[in-house]
């Protein structure tokens, strides 16, 4: 691997979104819905900045094999249900992952006023 610094890389092609990238119907699971309940309940009052938004989001996971993307959605779409916002207006997002102990995984999220 050359040791050079990476280059910004465009592609000009329009991105896929989830939507398009499944055929057919998702169903949410037992366990997301569960999950859906207990975050709601979790989720903090916080006064929403006006848009558009810019949002942190730092998971903890025990396993180095989880994808630092994975989590994104689902707590993105709890986020925006339970503090009245489309996530349409989120326009820049800063995400880490990092190694905790099993039973210490967290969610920690900021959300800001972006300044384009």
């Amino acid at each position: 691997m050359s040791s050079q610094h990476s280059k910004e890389v465009k592609l000009n092609i329009k991105p896929l979104s989830i939507n398009q990238a499944y055929q057919g119907r998702r169903f949410k699971t037992p366990a997301y819905n569960a999950y859906t309940k207990k975050v709601l309940l979790m989720l903090p009052k916080i006064k929403m900045p006006e848009p558009p938004y810019e949002v942190y989001y730092e998971f903890g996971f025990s396993s180095k094999a989880s994808d630092w993307d994975n989590p994104i959605k689902p707590i993105q779409d709890l986020l925006s249900t339970k503090y009245k916002f489309n996530d349409k207006l989120i326009f820049c997002a800063n995400v880490r992952k990092i190694i905790v102990p099993k039973g210490k995984e967290y969610i920690k999220f900021k959300i800001s006023h972006y300044e384009q």
